[in-house]
C-alpha cells in the first residue's frame, strides 16, 4: 500500500517525541534518585541535638522546627502545655554527617532554669529494643481429689456460680499531682497538633508535665572529673526523607592537598589580599615595596578541617576552624571560621569567614561547627553552627549555595 511522505514525517516525529519524554523521565528519575526519597518539604520537621553522658543517661536540647516551610524556634513552637518538639514520645533520629546512631524517644520534658530540654531513653542503632517483661498468672488447675460428677446426655454442665466481687475501695480524689500526670495525654492526642515522629510512650513511666531538671543536675556539677556529654544532631520527622552520608571521601594525598589551600586562603583573609600593582617603573617599585611591608603568614593551630558532600555531587564542601598563633604582643589568638569550595579552575573560593576573640564576642560570636544535617528534608545537606556571645549560646542553620552561605535559621540566646 502507498504510503504518503507527510505519514512518514508524522510517524518519524512521534517517534523523536516520545525518546525526547522517556529522556526526560530517566532525567527526573535519576535526578530524585541522587537526593534520596523526597519527603515531607513543609514539615513539620524538628532539629534537635542529642546530649549522651557517661553515666547512660541521654537529654534533648531543641534546636529549631520547620513548619510550612518555615522555621521556628523549637523550644517555643506550640509550647502548650509543652513545647511540640518535646512532646511525650516523640522520637528522634540521632545523626553523623548524615549517617544514622541512634533513637531518642522523650519520656519527660523539663526546664533547667529557662531552657527547655527532655530526657529520653537512647537505643543505638543495630541494637534491638529490651523486651517488656511478661506478668506472671497463676495456672488454673483443677482440684483433682474432687468427687466426680455425672452429667446426663443433652444435659448442659451447670455454670459455676460466680464469686461475689470484693468490695472495691473508694477512688482516690484528684490531686494536683495526678492532675499532672494525667494532663500530658490530651497533649499527645490533639488531633489538631501537627504531628512529628512518635513512638508509644511507655504507661509505667512516671510523668510530669514539666520536670525541673536543676535539681538533678546540682549533684553532677559539683562531681569532678566528669567527661564531657557527646552532641548527636537528631531529626524527627513522620516523612522525611531517606538519609545519606554527608561525609566527602578523599582520595590519598587530597587532604593535605586541601589542607594547604585552604589555610592559605584563611591566611589571605586575615591580612587582606595585596592590590595589583600598576604596569610600569613605578609599578614595579610599588610591587617591591609590597613585598617588604606585606605581612608574614600567620601560623595557625588548633586545626579542623572538615569535609562534606552536601548536594550528593562530589564536590567538596570544606569547613576549617582555627586559632591564630598570638604574637608576642597579644594575650591571645583569634578564632576563625571559614567555609570553602573548589572552583572549575581548582582555586578555592571563600563561602563565610568570621573571625573574634574573648574582647570581640560582643559584634563577632564565636562559631563551632557541629555537622552536616538536612534541616529542610530536601534530601541535602545544612550545616548547623553553635554559636556564643556576651549574650550567651544559640544555633544556626546555613544553606549552602554557589558562592556564599544563606542564613536559614538563627535562634535567640
Amino acid at each position: 500500500m502507498f504510503s504518503s511522505p507527510r505519514r512518514r514525517w508524522l510517524y518519524r516525529t512521534s517517534v523523536l517525541g516520545v525518546t525526547l519524554l522517556a529522556g526526560v523521565v530517566m532525567w527526573a528519575q535519576g535526578t530524585i534518585a541522587q537526593y534520596g526519597r523526597k519527603g515531607n518539604a513543609k514539615g513539620p520537621r524538628a532539629l534537635g541535638l542529642v546530649q549522651l553522658f557517661p553515666n547512660g543517661k541521654a537529654h534533648l536540647i531543641p534546636v529549631a522546627i520547620m513548619v510550612d516551610g518555615k522555621f521556628y524556634d523549637a523550644a517555643s513552637y506550640k509550647g502548650t502545655p509543652v513545647p511540640m518538639a518535646l512532646d511525650f514520645g516523640v522520637v528522634y533520629e540521632g545523626f553523623r554527617s548524615g549517617v544514622s546512631q541512634g533513637l531518642f524517644t522523650v519520656t519527660q520534658p523539663g526546664q533547667a532554669g529557662h531552657n527547655w530540654m527532655a530526657e529520653g531513653t537512647w537505643l543505638p542503632a543495630g541494637t534491638k529494643p529490651p523486651r517488656q517483661a511478661m506478668k506472671y498468672e497463676a495456672p488454673n488447675v483443677e482440684d483433682s481429689d474432687a468427687p466426680p460428677r455425672l452429667q446426663r446426655g443433652g444435659s448442659k454442665p451447670a455454670a459455676p456460680q460466680a464469686e461475689k466481687p470484693a468490695a472495691q475501695p473508694p477512688a482516690p480524689a484528684k490531686t494536683e499531682e495526678t492532675a499532672k500526670v494525667a494532663e500530658p495525654e490530651s497533649s499527645v492526642n490533639d488531633p489538631n497538633r501537627p504531628i512529628l515522629r512518635r513512638g508509644k510512650p511507655d504507661p509505667s513511666v512516671r510523668r510530669e508535665l514539666v520536670k525541673n531538671f536543676d535539681q538533678e543536675e546540682k549533684p553532677a556539677r559539683s562531681a569532678p572529673n566528669t567527661a564531657a556529654a557527646q552532641l548527636i544532631p537528631a531529626i524527627s520527622d513522620a516523612g522525611g526523607p531517606e538519609a545519606r552520608t554527608y561525609a566527602f571521601e578523599m582520595k590519598p594525598g587530597e587532604e593535605a592537598e586541601y589542607r594547604a589551600k585552604i589555610l592559605e586562603l584563611a591566611g589571605d583573609e586575615l591580612r587582606g589580599k595585596p592590590s595589583v600593582p600598576p604596569v610600569g617603573s613605578s609599578g614595579r617599585r610599588a610591587a617591591e615595596k609590597t613585598k617588604t611591608t606585606r605581612k608574614v603568614a600567620p601560623a595557625f593551630d588548633d586545626v579542623h578541617l572538615h569535609a562534606f558532600d552536601l548536594s550528593n555531587a562530589n564536590e567538596p564542601i570544606l569547613v576549617l576552624s582555627a586559632t591564630t598563633r598570638p604574637a608576642a604582643d597579644a594575650m591571645e589568638g583569634e578564632e576563625i571560621t571559614l567555609v570553602a569550595r573548589t572552583n572549575l579552575e581548582g582555586e578555592m573560593q571563600k563561602l563565610f569567614f568570621s573571625k573574634t576573640d574573648s574582647r570581640s564576642l560582643y559584634d563577632a560570636p564565636r562559631m563551632e561547627l557541629i555537622d552536616a544535617v538536612d534541616a529542610d528534608g530536601d534530601g541535602r545537606g545544612e550545616l548547623l553552627f553553635r554559636t556564643t556571645s556576651d549574650a550567651g549560646s544559640s544555633y544556626r542553620i546555613y544553606r549552602v549555595t554557589a558562592d556564599k552561605l544563606y542564613l536559614l535559621y538563627e535562634g535567640t540566646p
